[in-house]
Formats: C-alpha cells, sequence, structure tokens
C-alpha cells in the first residue's frame, strides 16, 4: 500500500470519513484516480471522443472553471488552512488528499505545485489542439474592515502565481484573479490583474466572507463593469471548501447588486446545491431551492446580456438528477451557459459514476464504459466527453457550450 493509501486510510476514512467519500464502499482501488497518461487503443473510446468534438471548434474551447492549487512548495504563495494537514480535522485532511490525488500529485514530495500544473499540461494536450483552461487564483477571507484572516481562509492562490502560470503556458493556459472586494486596495488590484491579462475576477462568497449584496461592494462592482471583466461567482451551498462556512452569501439572488452594477455574473455551477431564503419575499421570506431562484433571475429580461452560469459539477453525485434535466431541456438557456470542469474534481472518482446517470436515463449504456477508461487518463476529457453525451428528453448541450473562449476576450474599456 503505497504512502498516499496509508495516509489515507488514518487521516480521513478511519477517522469517520468525509463528505466527498461518506457514501463510499468497496476497495479504496476503485476510489482513487489512477492518475494514467496514455489512451488505451480502444475503438469505443475513440469514436466517443471523436463525436464530441463533431460541430466544437477547439481553437474555441475554454474550460472556464479550473482550480489553481498546491501547497506553495515552488515559492508560488499558495497558503493552505494547517487544519487541512492536521489528523484533528479529519474533515479537511481527507479532503485535501482527495484533491490530490486527483490531481495526481500526491508522490511528488517538495513539487506538489510544479507537478499539479505539469499534469494539466499533460491533460491538455489529450484534449484537441487550441483547447485550453481559465485558471483560478483565490484570496483569502477578509473580514468587513477588509483585512484577512488566515485562520478563517481555507486556502490562498496568489493572482501573481496564476499570471506566472498562464504566461509560462500561454497555449494552454488563461487566468482568473481573484479579489475579495472588501479589501482597501481591492480597485487597484483589480486594475493590475487587468494589466496583467485576467480574464475574469473569481469569487467563492461562503468560505470568502463575501455578502455579494453588501455596499461594500459597489466601488468593486463599478470597477469590473468599467473593464467589462466577468465576475465568476459560486453560489448556491459549498461543501467542498471551508473557511467562513457563511451559507447564506450563496443566495443567488445576492448577486442581483452586481447585475444592477452591469457586470457581467457567471453563477457557477448554476447555483445547483442547497436552499436559500427568497429575499425577493422579504429576509424573512421561505426557503427556496438556489437553482430555482437562479431560474427565476434567467427569465428576467433585466439580465438577458448580463446573467450567465457554468456548468461544471452538474454530474456530481451531490447534484440533482432533475437539475441537469431542466437544463438540458431548456435549449433557450444554452446560449447562457459555459462549459467549466470544476478540476480537479472530475478526477475524484467516486463524486462522478456514469453507471448511475446511465440508469437515469441520461447517458447511453454504450457509453459507461469507454467514459470509465477515459477518466482513469484524462478527467478533464472525461468531463467533456460524458457532457456532450448527457441528453434528456431528446435534448443535448448544444455545441456553442464548449466554445467559450470568447466569452472572456479582452473587451473595451468603458468610459465615463
Amino acid at each position: 500500500m503505497n504512502r498516499f493509501r496509508r495516509r489515507l486510510l488514518a487521516g480521513g476514512l478511519a477517522a469517520g470519513g468525509v463528505a466527498l467519500a461518506a457514501t463510499l464502499t468497496g476497495s479504496l482501488r476503485g476510489l482513487l484516480n489512477s492518475c494514467q497518461a496514455q489512451l488505451p487503443p480502444d475503438a469505443a473510446v475513440a469514436e466517443l471522443i471523436r463525436s464530441a468534438w463533431d460541430g466544437i471548434d477547439p481553437r474555441h474551447y475554454l474550460d472556464c472553471h479550473v482550480h489553481l492549487v498546491g501547497t506553495g512548495d515552488s515559492g508560488s504563495g499558495i497558503e493552505i488552512n494547517p487544519q487541512m494537514e492536521s489528523l484533528f480535522h479529519p474533515m479537511q485532511y481527507a479532503q485535501r488528499l482527495f484533491y490530490l490525488n486527483a490531481g495526481c500529485v500526491h508522490d511528488a514530495p517538495g513539487r506538489v505545485d510544479d507537478s499539479y500544473v505539469e499534469r494539466m499540461l499533460n491533460l491538455v494536450d489529450g484534449l484537441a489542439p487550441g483547447a485550453g483552461l481559465l485558471l483560478f487564483a483565490f484570496d483569502r477571507f477578509h473580514d468587513e474592515n477588509g483585512r484577512p484572516d488566515p485562520e478563517r481562509s481555507s486556502f490562498h492562490t496568489p493572482n501573481a502565481y496564476a499570471r506566472r502560470v498562464a504566461e509560462r503556458h500561454p497555449l494552454a493556459f488563461l487566468w482568473a484573479a481573484s479579489i475579495h472586494p472588501y479589501r482597501p486596495d481591492c480597485v487597484d488590484e483589480l486594475a493590475a490583474a487587468v494589466a496583467g491579462g485576467a480574464r475574469a475576477v473569481k469569487w467563492l462568497p461562503p468560505a470568502m466572507g463575501i455578502d455579494p449584496s453588501s455596499p461594500l461592494c459597489d466601488r468593486f462592482y463599478a470597477a469590473l463593469a468599467t473593464y467589462g471583466l466577468p465576475l465568476i461567482s459560486h453560489a448556491g451551498d459549498e461543501r467542498a471548501v471551508h473557511g467562513a462556512d457563511q451559507q447564506a452569501f450563496g443566495n443567488p439572488l445576492l448577486l442581483r447588486r452586481a447585475l444592477d452594477h452591469g457586470v457581467r455574473v457567471v453563477v457557477a455551477h448554476c447555483a445547483s446545491l442547497g436552499d436559500a431564503v427568497d429575499l425577493d419575499r422579504g429576509p424573512q421570506g421561505p426557503l427556496v431551492p438556489c437553482f430555482d431562484l437562479f431560474c427565476r433571475m434567467l427569465g428576467e429580461s433585466r439580465y438577458a446580456d448580463l446573467l450567465y452560469a457554468d456548468i461544471s459539477a452538474l454530474t456530481q453525485r451531490n447534484r440533482s438528477i432533475e437539475v441537469l434535466q431542466v437544463l438540458l431541456e431548456r435549449s433557450e438557456w444554452h446560449a447562457r451557459l459555459l462549459q467549466g470542469s470544476d478540476y480537479p474534481l472530475p478526477g475524484i472518482v467516486p463524486l462522478i459514476l456514469p453507471a448511475e446517470l446511465a440508469a437515469r436515463g441520461l447517458l447511453p449504456q454504450a457509453a459507461v464504459t469507454p467514459l470509465m477508461l477515459i477518466r482513469e487518463h484524462n478527467p478533464l476529457l472525461f468531463d467533456f466527453v460524458l457532457k456532450r453525451q448527457l441528453s434528456s428528453q431528446g435534448h443535448h448541450f448544444a455545441p456553442a457550450i464548449f466554445e467559450t473562449r470568447g466569452f472572456f476576450a479582452p473587451r473595451e474599456r468603458k468610459t465615463a
């Protein structure tokens, strides 16, 4: 048993398990990413991949939801909360190990940062020429006075590091900055990020302590609208990243303030997890599925050119099959959906089970085995091909959803 498996048993499953592994049974062999590289010469695999690219120009393909993580061992400035390395916090500890395995860096002591990037480059090579990834920086938790709080921060990936990785590999990567809007220097940091080629700003409000409806965000929203930079903001419950743990900040209705400032907002995961207060009916309104609130906003004409969403995480087992069915069938919304993988999560084997999707009628049974083979070698390709195979009532995700690069192209700065 290798060192990773020993640590996983000691640090996670034997101590009570984690949310990502709570429903799992069987041997570890079936739970871990095998981290192989070369796809096997399998006719069914080759045909599934070929058909997935039909109607899509790979030069326009940009996976817009990719996490840039590590341990900071390269001098990157990445920080991780000590709880994620402590056996006294088994949930965070085991989650970290699953993430490292998903990114295939668990056997790289001393060079985790570099190995994570090398693995992503390998996976991009396995897509198609021209395809790329949008890498996320991740800011710290800040309090309402704009002060960072490392103890309430799950991890931190600096903008400078994300920029540096993208600049070193421009054919494979673009980057998204992460800037907490309560920071005194948030507008200056945004200007620097734009000058450095950032294509978006990434927020995770429940973990970062951001209330998207707070007036504290207004000056940042104004600057975002001026630059024309989209905001990719998580909405719905957050189960994968610990930090401030302020789930109420995941209410998609809170993003109205950004939209009303003219900011293009990409709602991560289509707000597909959890419930939130229906603030349209007052602060004591009833709890409503976050996805239903998101759909309500999507139907409002005033946001027709501003509100978008990515389709990352929708195939994970903790998401509702009904959400996936609605999004597949509402083809009029497809022009506002963007491909995202939520990498490295597609590499966490138990999170996505093609056999379950096939059993519910969303996936051809014949696709299950080839998809499993693809995931053993390339989780990014697996995520893409899986989504291209999904259907509900004869409806598939439109090819345009996967041609996302143009959405993140630089825009001319607006003038007052």
